[in-house]
């Protein structure tokens, strides 16, 4: 079996190639993160300043009398 396995060729892309491969991978891995911790956070800000708006234009002073 060994013999079998030594004649087979994995043919492997240059350092240059594997290099390029490395940097596209960890840029789809940068913006998958993004989207997973900055997209939940992104629409917590945004329900936040939602209910802060809410509640200021729903909240009334009395006008004082004259």
């Amino acid at each position: 079996m060994s013999h079998a396995m030594s004649v087979i060729k994995i043919p492997v892309p240059s350092l240059e190639e594997q290099t390029g491969i490395v940097k596209l991978l960890d840029r789809f891995e940068a913006l998958c993160t993004d989207l997973t911790a900055g997209l939940p956070a992104e629409i917590e800000a945004r329900k936040k300043q939602y209910e802060y708006y809410r509640d200021k234009l729903l909240t009334f002073t009395p006008l004082a009398e004259s």
